[in-house]
């Protein structure tokens, strides 16, 4: 017999550690953090949070909106994530696409996540993300 959770595919899992993520990380190259301010920040909307003393003297940046929050670390020899991926959820995924095109940034439709509706996008530097939304028409059938 197959459990299903409230993401839609496959059982729940609670363990004695009670996981949870509290950030994710991306590699930027040096001295690319107004670059990474005009994707994370003017075409997502996340607000830039103030890095502590010790850990800004590194440089990057770090972003959050509602429960997310992404570090984007610097790193010699930058080579972006084009698989690697933070999955990303969002209430409002066509609002989201829409809002990302207005900002000249491509979102490629991937209709294979089950119980999902889903796309990538690449920020400014071709660091892939995938944002999805659970598909409640799924839900009904």
């Amino acid at each position: 017999m197959s459990e299903v959770s409230a993401r839609g595919y496959g059982p729940d899992h609670a363990s004695p550690f009670a996981f949870g993520l509290h950030h994710v990380q991306l590699a930027i190259p040096p001295g690319s953090e107004d670059d990474c301010r005009a994707f994370y920040v003017d075409a997502l909307g996340m607000r830039e949070i103030a890095k502590p003393p010790e850990l800004a003297a590194r440089g990057g940046l770090w972003v959050r909106a509602d429960d997310l929050e992404i570090h984007l670390g610097v790193e010699q020899g930058f080579r972006p994530a084009r698989k690697a991926h933070p999955g990303i959820r969002v209430a409002d995924l066509d609002g989201l696409a829409e809002r990302l095109a207005e900002h000249g940034v491509e979102v490629t439709w991937d209709g294979a996540f089950p119980g999902h509706r889903r796309f990538y996008a690449s920020d400014n530097l071709g660091n892939r993300l995938e944002f999805l939304q659970r598909d409640a028409s799924a839900a009904e059938g």
